[in-house]
């Protein structure tokens, strides 16, 4: 079944994680049984772009929003991609489509205070209370997803060379290091993981032992950042989000934060930047010879 042979595609071909082709089949699915309950049982290599603009007009009816169908296109676009590389179709349907317009969502990070405070406030005498705060810390400070840092094993860690190995997106290695304040919190944490006798792989776990879940990473992000911060979004991603762009404030070569998070090209790391803009625009003021301080040179 070519359904079938896609899914084998992403996973064995393109190496996508367990939850990326869990989507993309998701949404293939979605279409399939729109285009049975409309037009019948359909061939997906006969399908028409006026049938998938059909389904799109219905997404959109459903309130769908257009980030989510844009996401659900993409989907179509690598399966008739996919298509055409096995020779079963000539002509993808999706050619000229063009993404629904998506308002640009501006997301602004923690201050480097707040992030601190977090810390300062996360009690350290438990096992729960130590992970949360190397949880925390790993997150602020290596700017890993929360997936990463969820598959994040003890055999990753390099405690001699204080550094980690992360398996990023498409089993991408990279490894990062360790900030001398995060290595105390980690070697803490290992003696007490240690003390309770959880015997599990993963660095870190629930209080029952076994390996941590996304939900669980953003709650916790959630309540300690709920205590401290009033912005509206307070998740691991804004910690991801606060890692860059401090760096890029301070700095960091944007080739190096690039690589730091992961990245496949420098356009994905760009999204970080219109937050350093505040503090390009201080470096410039006081050092452009055109600037309001500088305009008697």
């Amino acid at each position: 079944m070519l359904i079938n042979a896609f899914f084998d595609y992403l996973s064995l071909e393109k190496k996508y994680s367990k939850h990326t082709v869990s989507a993309y089949k998701n949404d293939l699915m979605v279409f399939k049984s729109f285009l049975d309950s409309e037009y019948g049982v359909v061939d997906m290599r006969e399908v028409e772009y006026n049938q998938i603009r059909f389904w799109i007009v219905d997404l959109v009816n459903r309130e769908i929003s257009n980030r989510s169908i844009n996401r659900k296109i993409s989907t179509l676009k690598t399966f008739y991609k996919f298509l055409q590389k096995i020779d079963e179709i000539k002509t993808n349907p999706l050619a000229n489509h063009k993404s629904l317009k998506v308002d640009k969502k501006v997301q602004i990070p923690f201050s480097s205070e707040e992030v601190y405070n977090v810390i300062a406030l996360v009690t350290e005498n438990t096992f729960a209370g130590l992970r949360d705060k190397l949880l925390i810390e790993l997150l602020y400070s290596t700017g890993m997803r929360r997936i990463e840092l969820i598959n994040l094993k003890e055999s990753d860690i390099n405690l001699a060379g204080k550094s980690l190995k992360v398996l990023g997106k498409r089993n991408k290695e990279r490894f990062l290091p360790i900030l001398q304040s995060v290595f105390d919190t980690l070697t803490a944490y290992l003696k007490i993981k240690k003390s309770t006798g959880f015997e599990n792989e993963y660095l870190l776990l629930t209080d029952k032992g076994e390996k941590l879940y996304e939900t669980l990473v953003y709650r916790l992000v959630n309540l300690y950042f709920s205590r401290v911060s009033s912005k509206t979004k307070k998740s691991p991603h804004i910690l991801r989000h606060s890692f860059a762009t401090h760096l890029l404030n301070e700095g960091a070569d944007f080739n190096s934060v690039k690589e730091l998070l992961g990245h496949a090209s420098l356009a994905s790391t760009q999204v970080y930047t219109h937050n350093s803009l505040d503090q390009l625009k201080k470096v410039f003021n006081q050092a452009h010879p055109r600037s309001s301080k500088n305009k008697n040179l």
